[in-house]
């Protein structure tokens, strides 16, 4: 059996992972927390490059992040469905990888594999508790499902936000890895254009994120569950 992991982040295409929370998998990398990615399709339908050029620049944007394992599902590109094979075969990877918390993309998004996927998360981690679902492997359910809603200004307020100050150059260098696809581009994914180079949009957004909790980048996340705290003399974030 694989080594469980800590952190999975799961991302429908190669590259989101890096753009939605990229600084956070570095984060907790750096404290020494076993980090790791999936990625559900192998990027066939991209405008620019090819699959073979995605999987090179996804290795390479991993050993960035100080991932310590990416895989892919090969789901097929712009047609993930939330159905009981793909749920069933992104369970039996839960149940390799035994991640604590998992990360999925927001519950809203641009792209219908981005809003599939964050259903399809939830399901299968949840059907990755059953006994039953595969007797030749051994159950087991993730503590927490986290959304990531960076660039999703339509949908929440996020839960939290992640401080990623110190790792942010460190998010950005993994998505110039992708140079075959963002390199002179105003847009990707969730990012919507405004007429600025695609890497200026990208620190500028991590900015607004930052400024929700007074420092300098973040990256917002969501969950449906209400967040717990014990200490309210500890709460960060002041008022005024």
């Amino acid at each position: 059996m694989t080594a469980p992991v800590d952190l999975l982040a799961i991302g429908p295409h190669r590259d989101d992972v890096e753009l939605l929370c990229g600084g956070t998998l570095v984060k907790h990398a750096r404290r020494g927390v076993r980090t790791a990615i999936l990625d559900l399709t192998q990027g066939e339908m991209g405008t620019r490059g090819s699959a073979a050029l995605r999987e090179a620049e996804a290795a390479a944007a991993a050993a960035v992040l100080g991932v310590s394992e990416r895989r892919n599902l090969e789901l097929p590109d712009a047609g993930i469905e939330n159905t009981p094979e793909t749920r069933r075969r992104l369970a039996r990877v839960l149940r390799d990888l035994r991640p604590r918390v998992v990360i999925g993309p927001a519950p809203r998004g641009r792209h219908p594999d981005h809003r599939v996927t964050a259903q399809l998360v939830r399901d299968a981690c949840f059907l990755a508790g059953l006994a039953k679902l595969d007797p030749a492997t051994p159950p087991h359910r993730p503590h927490k499902v986290l959304h990531s809603i960076t660039y999703r200004e339509d949908h929440v307020k996020p839960t939290f936000v992640v401080d990623i100050s110190q790792e942010f150059e460190t998010k950005l260098a993994a998505i110039r890895c992708y140079a075959s696809q963002f390199d002179g581009a105003t847009q990707a994914g969730e990012v919507y254009p405004n007429g600025e180079p695609l890497y200026d949009l990208i620190r500028h957004q991590a900015a607004h994120y930052g400024s929700l909790i007074r420092c300098r980048y973040g990256e917002p996340f969501f969950t449906f569950e209400t967040m717990r705290a014990d200490d309210l003399l500890a709460l960060e974030v002041a008022t005024f």
